[in-house]
């Protein structure tokens, strides 16, 4: 190639390269409040486990008083692999592990207190439950986080300023031992009747005071520094007012500062957040494989079945949060062989009517574009960090596919780009049945916010196209996937009792 030549093409290519960066557009400012990128990380495990297991595990009880013998723990076939590898099969990504229960009793040799594994029979008294999860954990790829119940049912101190010393020495010894934490877990239960060293009366706190929790979360952010901190009011994700593992149909990731507490008692403002709130915190959906959280031999035939599971799964991922799925080892120390059928079906079954995203690949007609690179490209290319936006003054917008052939379909998966902020607060979904555009029967669901992920299953139809109508929003819209799915296409797993 002579010079000339050369110099003409590097000139073209730079000329090139100058109109590409001025026809690229700024990305939207964010909409605040907005996660911290653990937050964002936190999400997208979607699932994650459980794990209810100590003294009331072998004394029938769900709360204990704080009074059974620490004798009566000795689980003679322990094996945290076995829990690790059942929570893996069943696609949770996560487990955290009650290290200490309302009861008092510690899962580890904690130094303060005789009131654990180091005075039962178990492992000859040896034991370190703690550590033999996360063992396990690191074993086969799932994160740990820790619950440790603010209450003590045990403790002769509870309710004075050295329990609060006793519990942030706890925290302090399970955040530098036990390696990375996920999330930590701080219960809304505290305070009422207990054992107390044999006090046997009932004590009140401060709940919002009582504990210093700012102190503790600063010795977090700077010990477990990716762990997300769950409580009523988070600071990082909040509970989601009930125990049934439902999020409300509006689910806002915020909470105004200062509002809420250990055990807030207006559960419907945890349920739907507040949508003016300045602070993120999104929502965890708890509850139980089986009616109870602790292990009880009378409910081994009324562990829920694969479509409640579905259904949960649905309602909690699917409306804008994260599931936590309880396991209740049993005194055997393993998850029981019910309970871990009907997990790894729940899994495979959503697997199953997830599998195919009919709108893969499609480029939909949008009413508004900001630009390269948020275009509509990027709402069926399967990645979560490429998203189209509107321009800054428009904040609804429709977005339609065309189907390359009638197909069947019942449900749709929407997703904000959360990084940048919540911002959806009503939309609505349309289909085309022959050449006819109608609404979609969600069987009385609303249609309001989206967030990290939102869910819209409805009546199956025969449809050749589809349209969202994205009716009101905080600022311009911003969302990075869309999908469309016939969950009823392929045969569904079997139940766990099949």
């Amino acid at each position: 190639m002579n010079k000339k030549l050369f110099s003409a093409l590097f000139v073209a290519a730079l000329c090139f390269s100058c109109t590409q960066k001025e026809t690229a557009v700024a990305p939207p400012e964010p909409v605040y409040p907005i996660p911290q990128p653990k937050q964002v990380a936190w999400q997208q495990m979607e699932t994650y486990a459980f794990i209810h297991f100590g003294l009331n595990t072998f004394n029938d009880k769900e709360w204990g008083y704080g009074d059974s013998d620490p004798r009566t723990f000795n689980p003679v076939k322990l094996n945290c692999e076995q829990w690790a590898q059942t929570l893996k099969k069943a696609g949770m990504k996560g487990v955290i592990l009650s290290a200490k229960h309302h009861d008092g009793f510690c899962l580890w040799p904690f130094e303060g207190t005789e009131y654990s594994v180091k005075n039962s029979p178990w492992r000859d008294g040896k034991g370190d439950l703690v550590k033999e999860l996360s063992d396990a954990c690191r074993k086969y790829g799932l994160k740990m986080g820790i619950y440790l119940s603010p209450w003590d049912r045990n403790r002769a101190d509870y309710g004075t300023p050295s329990y609060v010393e006793y519990y942030h020495a706890q925290w302090m010894d399970l955040m530098t031992h036990y390696g990375p934490l996920f999330e930590v877990w701080f219960d809304g239960a505290n305070g009422g009747d207990g054992w107390y060293g044999g006090a046997k009366e009932k004590r009140t706190i401060d709940r919002k005071t009582y504990y210093d929790l700012p102190g503790i979360f600063a010795a977090l952010d700077s010990l477990q520094p990716q762990a997300v901190i769950f409580s009523d009011g988070g600071p990082g994700c909040r509970w989601t007012g009930n125990e049934r593992g439902i999020a409300s149909e509006t689910n806002w990731s915020f909470l105004r500062k200062g509002v809420v507490y250990p055990g807030y008692p207006n559960a419907d403002e945890l349920h739907t957040g507040h949508a003016d709130g300045d602070m993120w915190v999104a929502s965890e959906c708890d509850v139980s494989i089986r009616p109870g959280w602790f292990y009880h031999p009378e409910e081994d035939n009324q562990v829920k079945s694969v479509e409640q599971l579905v259904d949960i799964y649905y309602k909690s991922v699917g409306r804008n949060a994260t599931l936590l799925l309880n396991f209740p080892v049993d005194r055997d120390g393993l998850i029981h062989p019910t309970d871990s059928a009907c997990a790894v079906r729940f899994h495979q079954e959503i697997e199953r009517q997830l599998s195919k995203d009919l709108l893969a690949g499609i480029v939909p007609a949008v009413s508004d574009e900001r630009g390269k690179p948020y275009t509509a490209e990027a709402l069926t290319d399967g990645k979560y960090d490429t998203y189209w936006a509107t321009t800054d003054s428009v904040s609804s917008a429709v977005v339609e596919f065309k189907l390359p052939a009638v197909t069947s379909a019942d449900c749709l998966m929407l997703q904000e780009y959360i990084p940048l902020g919540q911002r959806v607060q009503s939309f609505s979904v349309e289909c085309l049945v022959d050449g006819k555009w109608q609404p979609v029967d969600t069987g009385g669901e609303v249609t309001t916010t989206i967030g990290y992920k939102r869910l819209i299953r409805f009546k199956r139809l025969l449809i050749s196209g589809l349209r969202i109508r994205l009716e009101k929003a905080r600022g311009p819209l911003c969302l990075n996937n869309m999908a469309l799915y016939d969950t009823q296409a392929v045969v569904a797993i079997q139940d766990c009792g099949d």
